[in-house]
């Protein structure tokens, strides 16, 4: 389902996903199955999602990006992808960051470019990630610091 408001410039979305009013999703990006993408929000090209993916409203998700499957992503998250920003002038290569399978972040965090953010971690809502995120972790906090250890899942 792609609501009628939104602007969506990709063939590349799985079966069963969701896109809301006034997101806007480039050419390039890739999107996977049975994924919410929610209103106000904005896919750039280079973007791939997974499976199973939420994006709340008010994310824009730059090139550089990957989602893995089954991630959460909060409204208001702000995603980074350039060091050293200056307007008109353009890096030689975006940072890479990568969000792992089942990790999720809170609202209105703000993930710096280059971030691993680790599978099945979570960042607490209002976090500023300036590191690698370690699996089955829980960080908080400005900078996101550890907090403990999240108990894995023995599927």
């Amino acid at each position: 389902m792609i609501h009628p408001l939104a602007d969506v410039q990709t063939e590349k979305i799985g079966e069963n996903t969701r896109i809301w009013q006034y997101a806007v999703v480039l050419q390039g990006a890739t999107i996977g199955k049975d994924c919410n993408i929610n209103c106000h929000t904005f896919i750039e090209n280079d973007v791939l999602i997974g499976d199973r993916v939420t994006v709340k409203s008010g994310v824009f998700l730059w090139d550089g990006l990957t989602v893995e499957d089954d991630v959460f992503i909060g409204p208001n998250v702000t995603f980074t992808n350039d060091k050293y920003p200056r307007s008109k002038q353009y890096p030689e290569e975006f940072q890479r960051t990568i969000i792992k399978k089942g990790a999720s972040i809170g609202a209105a965090s703000v993930i710096l470019g280059g971030c691993t953010i680790g599978e099945n971690s979570m960042v607490g809502a209002g976090s500023l990630v300036t590191r690698d995120v370690p699996p089955n972790t829980l960080v908080m906090g400005r900078p996101a610091r550890v907090v403990r250890k999240l108990v894995e899942d023995t599927e």
